[in-house]
């Protein structure tokens, strides 16, 4: 379990992600997010990663998110979740944003030329 913080007035760089008047955490974050958690239980490859909701960042406090990763399956694979809910707010419900699949070496497939394409 990794735990963290995010707020535009300690992550700045996030007002730059504005949908239709809301500022998102891009889904670029989430896989950089989810990658880092891999890598410090040795799986350091994104199989598989499903964005469930988008973490809608509010405009005073910040979130407070959680990653998850699960033990090995048989074939080495890890699930992962991240969720967050409002620093604010330590008895509120947790949101789940995202859910995947991590591993340890390159799925089946990576690295083939897409020349057929």
């Amino acid at each position: 379990m990794l735990t963290g913080r995010l707020s535009l007035q300690s992550h700045g760089w996030l007002v730059d992600h504005v949908v239709l008047g809301s500022v998102l955490l891009p889904g670029t974050a989430f896989v950089e997010l989810v990658l880092y958690a891999g890598e410090r239980v040795g799986c350091g490859f994104v199989e598989e990663l499903t964005l469930q909701a988008p973490l809608v960042m509010p405009g005073r406090g910040g979130v407070s998110v959680q990653l998850s990763v699960g033990g090995p399956s048989v074939e080495g694979r890890r699930v992962v979740s991240m969720h967050s809910r409002s620093a604010d707010d330590a008895d509120g419900e947790w949101v789940r944003h995202a859910t995947g699949v991590l591993s340890a070496a390159v799925g089946a497939g990576a690295g083939e030329s897409l020349q057929e394409w």
